[in-house]
């Protein structure tokens, strides 16, 4: 695996940016929707604790 192959984010982007798609007869699934959004919160929120850490570490 090379640096840039591990550092890549672009399937993080995708998941926040996606267009949300029904396929061919797929029912609207609100828990699952819920879901999606419960995962972007908590990962924001770890991205958000990291930098506040790393700050932390920098200032001290």
């Amino acid at each position: 695996m090379k640096i840039k192959e591990f550092f890549s984010v672009g399937e993080v982007f995708r998941y926040f940016f996606r267009v949300f798609r029904k396929q061919e007869g797929e029912k609207s699934n609100l828990n699952l929707r819920m879901m999606h959004w419960t995962n972007r919160i908590s990962i924001v929120m770890f991205l958000i604790c990291v930098l506040v850490i790393v700050y932390r570490y920098m200032t001290r």
